[in-house]
C-alpha cells in the first residue's frame, strides 16, 4: 500500500493516545495518530515522522502521522489499519478461490475468511512496530481483545478451519515476533494455547519507506 501527500516532520510530544504535536517546517501542528498503542520508544522528541493528508472535510487534524525513524534509525511504519491493507494486497496473490475481509465468526470479527478447494480459512491480523534488539514483539500494551481473537481461532480449529494467526512486521530487518510477556504476561499464555491448539502463527515481512509499506514475501 502507498500513501499520497507524504510530509516530513518532527515530533514534540504527544498529549493523549489520538494526537501528537509535530513541527513542520518550523511551524508546529497537532495531528492524529493512527496507531492507539503506546509507542514510548518511537515516538521520542526531536525523531523524524511522516505524515498524510487525507483530505477528508471536517477532520479536527489536516494530517494523520504514519511512521517514524526510530533512535537507531529503523523506519516504521505504526499506521494500525495498514496491516490489514497489506495482507488485503498479499493474499490476492496467494491463490484463493475466495476472500472475504471482517468475516463474522462467533463473537468476534475475524479479518480475513479465505477458502482454497474444500478447505477453509480464518486469519487474524496483527500489526507488530515494537522491535528489540532485531526481534519484533507483541502486544507493545495490554490487549484482551487480541486475547479474544486467539480464543475464537481456537474453536476455528475444532470446527474444521485452518486458523492463522498472521504478524505484520512493520518495519525491514525484522523476520520474527515473539509475545510480549513483559507487558502482557496472559496474551503470551494465551498464544502458546493457540499454537498446542493446532493455531498457525506467521510472519509477514515488509518493506517500510515513508510513504509505502510492502509485503516482501
Amino acid at each position: 500500500m502507498q500513501y499520497e501527500n507524504i510530509t516530513k516532520a518532527l515530533f514534540i510530544s504527544r498529549p493523549n493516545r489520538f494526537i501528537a504535536e509535530v513541527e513542520i517546517d518550523g511551524k508546529p501542528e497537532t495531528v492524529h495518530v493512527k496507531n492507539t498503542g503506546r509507542c514510548k520508544e518511537l515516538l521520542l522528541p526531536g525523531c523524524e515522522v511522516w505524515l498524510t493528508a487525507p483530505g477528508t472535510p471536517n477532520r479536527k487534524t489536516k494530517y494523520d502521522l504514519v511512521a517514524v525513524r526510530k533512535s537507531n534509525g529503523m523506519l516504521i511504519n505504526m499506521d494500525s489499519q495498514a496491516p490489514n491493507k497489506v495482507v488485503k494486497e498479499w493474499l490476492a496473490k496467494q491463490n484463493y478461490d475466495k476472500i472475504v475481509p471482517e468475516y463474522t465468526y462467533g463473537a468476534s470479527r475475524i479479518d480475513f475468511y479465505m477458502e482454497r478447494g474444500k478447505d477453509r480459512y480464518l486469519m487474524e491480523v496483527k500489526g507488530c512496530t515494537l522491535e528489540v534488539d532485531g526481534v519484533g514483539y507483541f502486544p507493545d500494551a495490554p490487549t484482551e481483545r487480541g486475547i479474544k481473537h486467539l480464543r475464537e481461532l481456537m474453536k476455528a480449529v475444532e470446527d474444521g478451519y485452518h486458523a492463522i494467526l498472521l504478524f505484520v512486521i512493520q518495519m525491514d530487518e525484522v523476520r520474527e515476533v515473539r509475545a510480549n510477556v513483559a507487558t502482557h504476561q496472559e496474551f503470551g499464555i494465551a498464544l502458546e494455547e493457540a499454537k498446542k491448539a493446532g493455531v498457525e502463527v506467521k510472519f509477514l515481512t515488509c518493506h517500510v519507506e515513508p510513504d509505502l509499506l510492502v509485503a516482501c514475501d
